[in-house]
């Protein structure tokens, strides 16, 4: 692939923020300063990339030509490097490709997760909790910021709905692929037959919205307090700390009382609110490009069924691009980089036809 042209205006961008950054007023404005050191980050992780992609490209091509020498030790040695050279060019490339691609800035917000149990009863539930527990492992192997917002517990240690917030770098375009039905095949721990049941939890990856993304009008807004229901001992249970949202143009409910403070839970009741508010906004907007984006990779569906985890196998299966992988140990313990990875370029890949950037 042929990115030498981008990458030059990439370059003199990069030049032009740099010298942005250097003028002691940028700070004047501090959105816009956040927006500048942002680009910044972006442009100089993608100057690195290319630097790395140039240095491992001249390495193959030497490898290419010293295989080609009459000295056979000589030759082997440089042969049996070339497939792993190969893979870390394509590898390269793939990662500047998503890139290079034209940037929607909410793909470099926080992002609000809401897991519920679908169907398949209690081990639903359970299987809800295990997806929670593998978002938040995959969090702490990449650095993010974990703060959960509100819960629903279930029997057996599951839980009926969960919502939490991610924190830290581009987490939304990192996880935003996750969106959908999760499908599980295994044999649950109350199944006495050793029979294989499957059961469904719903994933909502949602954009951190802001207060200028979604104007919430107080005579929009019907807020009510009550006591806080449930386990979470004294401090919970005694004080009028549940706090439920209406948002009356919509019908949207939001409740929340997991923290012992009224004020807390109105702020998380409130920001999960502006995340769906947000998330709904864009559907719409989607749907009425829904023709030219039908082959796109599905990333809010909630009724698309996405990924198939079966134990039994210790096999998981994106549907979206037909992929196994063999390791669904690994990928319950947070080990979701190679999905995210491939989903990445896969989406890519349809946008630059959509685009035509290259």
């Amino acid at each position: 692939m042929n990115f030498n042209s981008l990458i030059q205006r990439k370059r003199e961008r990069f030049e032009q923020l740099e010298r942005e950054i250097a003028d002691p007023r940028l700070f004047d404005n501090r959105k816009r300063a956040e927006e500048i050191m942002r680009e910044h980050a972006s442009l100089k992780e993608l100057r690195a990339k290319w630097n790395e992609l140039e240095a491992v490209r001249k390495q193959l091509d030497d490898n290419r030509e010293l295989a080609m020498s009459r000295d056979v030790e000589i030759a082997a040695m440089a042969d049996d490097e070339i497939p792993d050279l190969e893979k870390r060019v394509a590898d390269l490339e793939r990662k500047i490709q998503i890139q290079l691609l034209p940037s929607d800035q909410k793909e470099d917000r926080d992002a609000i997760v809401e897991i519920r149990a679908g169907t398949g009863g209690s081990e639903a539930a359970i299987f809800a909790a295990d997806l929670y527990r593998m978002y938040h492992r995959y969090a702490e192997s990449a650095g993010l910021k974990t703060e959960d917002l509100e819960s629903s517990p279930s029997e057996l240690g599951g839980l009926k709905e969960v919502i939490f917030r991610l924190s830290g770098e581009s987490v939304f375009r990192k996880l935003r692929y996750e969106s959908g039905v999760h499908r599980v095949q295994r044999v649950p721990a109350t199944e006495a037959q050793g029979r294989i049941h499957t059961s469904t939890a719903t994933v909502a990856v949602l954009p951190q919205a802001e207060e200028v993304d979604v104007e919430l009008k107080p005579e929009d807004l019907r807020i009510e307090v009550s006591r806080a229901g449930g386990p979470g001992g004294q401090g919970v249970n005694t004080t009028d700390s549940a706090v439920q949202v209406l948002h009356i143009p919509t019908g949207m409910i939001v409740r929340c009382q997991d923290g012992r403070s009224q004020i807390k839970n109105k702020e998380r009741a409130l920001s999960i609110l502006r995340a769906r508010l947000l998330e709904r906004k864009q559907r719409e907007e989607a749907e009425k490009y829904s023709a030219q984006r039908r082959g796109q990779i599905g990333t809010g569906g909630r009724e698309e069924k996405i990924r198939t985890y079966n134990f039994p196998q210790n096999r998981v299966t994106d549907h979206r691009i037909a992929l196994t992988l063999y390791n669904l140990d690994r990928v319950m313990e947070g080990d979701l980089g190679e999905l995210i990875s491939a989903l990445q370029a896969a989406d890519a890949a349809e946008r630059l036809k959509e685009s035509a950037v290259l």
